[in-house]
């Protein structure tokens, strides 16, 4: 049996044809695909420009639902969810996301991060926690290392606080000493509570070591030598901190005044702050000074000294109250009226945030940040 080819030569016209009308059925509906996703995506974007952020998320659905594929329409909606507060939908969408099997590494990584976001702004910070642990080697390690001490900050659990403090200085990224010693303070704190001085000591001696300029580990340092009867060990302790932190001495005045008298230190403690006072006038150094300084006729008039220097009615108001007036009950009146009108003065003022409060912090209980108390009360600065 011949074959023929006469088949063959009519067979490729028509499979030429067909093919070419299924090409053209494919790109006509890929062009409708593509134009019905860009223009919700644009729509979208527009309504974002205007801050019409319910319109927007309606918007970016309708993108998604038509072309699913594309990450980048869901990290948008994700980031839209979180931004309105609706935290269960973003986790919804970032977890469909991390559920993809065609995610490259990089969007995969872009994702568990957006995941972490949504859990630590719902406040769930058990599972942002888990979810920035799983960020370690990427190239999100530092924003999540940050978050992650964030958290820890936040739950007062420092042992965490200062391994995540010590990953970011060693990787370069600042200056984390200070941080890490005030956590070692704090740790020193709650071992002193729980009867264990030796660990305390320990903590806040690494903590002098690892930031010796930092006034808060000698000053620390100082009580529990004071309250372990170590007065000698707490005096030079605090000579130490005229040396490394001058400025932080007026936190520390009243407490060098009482180390002083139990330890027989009186002379040395007076001549130290009233050098420190002559570079550094504050109130609560002359107080100090008062209360040491036996020798003087009438120790008050180191608070007319301070007048002399600065304005304060603080000062004046302690001058006054050790004033004899004719008339007790008028002296009462004037003395309550002074003490009424300087206790707002009588306080720290945060730098960051304006927090006030009449006790000083390291740790400010406003905007969170640390060291940002001054030494001097709001009178003096």
């Amino acid at each position: 049996m011949e074959f023929d080819f006469t088949w063959v030569l009519l067979g490729f016209p028509i499979a030429f044809t067909l093919g070419w009308l299924a090409s053209r059925l494919d790109l006509r509906q890929l062009r409708i695909e593509n134009r019905q996703a860009p223009k919700a995506y644009f729509r979208g974007l527009n309504f974002l420009l205007n801050e019409q952020q319910d319109q927007a998320i309606d918007a970016f659905i309708e993108a998604v639902q038509n072309d699913p594929d594309t990450s980048e329409l869901h990290f948008a909606l994700g980031n839209l969810f979180r931004r309105r507060g609706e935290y269960e939908r973003a986790v919804r969408v970032h977890e469909h996301l991390m559920s993809r099997g065609d995610l490259t590494q990089t969007e995969r990584d872009r994702a568990q991060h957006a995941l972490a976001l949504d859990f630590l702004k719902a406040g769930l910070l058990d599972r942002a926690e888990i979810a920035l642990r799983k960020l370690e080697s990427t190239s999100y390690e530092e924003e999540a290392r940050l978050a992650l001490l964030s958290i820890y900050e936040r739950s007062r659990d420092w042992a965490h606080a200062t391994e995540i403090a010590a990953k970011l200085d060693s990787a370069s990224h600042g200056s984390f000493s200070n941080r890490q010693a005030h956590y070692l303070c704090e740790q020193a704190i709650a071992a002193a509570a729980s009867g264990d001085t030796d660990q305390a000591l320990a903590k806040l001696q690494q903590a002098v070591s690892l930031a010796p300029a930092s006034p808060r580990p000698l000053i620390d340092l100082a009580k529990l030598q004071n309250q372990l009867g170590r007065h000698q060990d707490a005096f030079a302790t605090l000579r130490q901190l005229e040396k490394t932190a001058p400025q932080a001495l007026p936190l520390a005045a009243g407490l060098l005044g009482n180390i002083a008298q139990q330890s027989g230190q009186q002379q040395a403690a007076l001549a130290l702050l009233q050098t420190h006072y002559a570079d550094m006038p504050s109130i609560d150094v002359v107080e100090a000074i008062t209360k040491l300084d036996a020798d003087a006729a009438t120790p008050r008039d180191h608070y007319l000294q301070h007048l002399e220097r600065e304005p304060s009615l603080v000062a004046a108001a302690k001058w006054i109250a050790g004033e004899k007036l004719g008339d007790a009950h008028q002296q009462n009146l004037v003395q309550r009226a002074l003490d009424k009108a300087t206790k707002p003065l009588m306080r720290y003022r945060c730098a960051a945030c304006g927090f006030e409060a009449t006790q000083h912090f390291w740790h400010c209980p406003g905007c969170q940040a640390w060291d940002s108390y001054p030494a001097r009360r709001i009178e003096e600065l």
